[in-house]
């Protein structure tokens, strides 16, 4: 029996990733974080193309894109980001990642780069994959889809803490900005917004815990 195809998608700093990560675990299948793969793009960017007002260059991001090579390695049952041989896990967070991901990430060019190899792993079932577009663009015939979101304040408390704990300093009103800068331009984007599938379970987890979140969609997939 094929094992599912699990679509995640929702709101910075909702949770995405570490609950894919559980629920994963739990149902013995793979967890892709898309995110971290535009994140990884966007790292490349800043050390190899920038203007000469520390910007972008995007058209020199994209006539370099034969230069980049991204996979996911396995360590301790955590799937670990490596660009081009070097693992990036922690450069991938920066404030300075988060301030520049999203231009990259609304770009043609660079959904096209990722959308084949994404959609490739999902053939053989097996994955649960979060991101922005997973159950809209990706993965539109995923088995299960789910959308998460949370008021912006408990985002803005989410995001902080992480980047505290991994000893990275940040101001709390600059970590709120960013998120409501993130969600207006994924949200308003030509290609892929961020948007609700029809067909996707809406969570708010405002008020649940990480644990709760977990147990909520796992009591769905299991009704299913």
């Amino acid at each position: 029996m094929k094992k599912p195809v699990i679509a995640i998608d929702g709101y910075s700093s909702t949770g995405k990733s570490s609950i894919s990560k559980v629920i994963a675990n739990k149902l013995g299948i793979i967890h892709l974080d898309t995110g971290a793969l535009y994140r990884g793009i966007t790292w490349f960017a800043l050390q190899n193309c920038l203007n000469e007002d520390g910007s972008i260059n995007l058209q020199e991001l994209f006539s370099s894109l034969d230069q980049i090579e991204l996979e996911f390695r396995n360590q301790d049952s955590e799937l670990i980001l490596y660009l081009n041989h070097i693992d990036i896990s922690k450069q991938i967070r920066t404030t300075e990642v988060s301030d520049n991901v999203s231009i990259v990430a609304k770009q043609k060019e660079i959904r096209d780069f990722l959308l084949q190899s994404q959609r490739s792993l999902a053939e053989k079932g097996g994955i649960i994959m979060d991101g922005r577009d997973i159950g809209t663009v990706v993965l539109p015939n995923a088995d299960y889809k789910f959308f998460l979101t949370a008021s912006i304040d408990e985002r803005t408390n989410r995001r902080y803490f992480e980047l505290a704990g991994m000893g990275i300093h940040a101001e709390r009103e600059q970590v709120k900005q960013n998120l409501i800068d993130r969600d207006k331009i994924d949200s308003e984007r030509e290609i892929a917004p961020l948007k609700q599938a029809e067909d996707a379970i809406v969570i708010d987890n405002t008020s649940l815990t990480k644990e709760q979140t977990i147990d909520l969609i796992l009591s769905y997939i299991k009704k299913i």
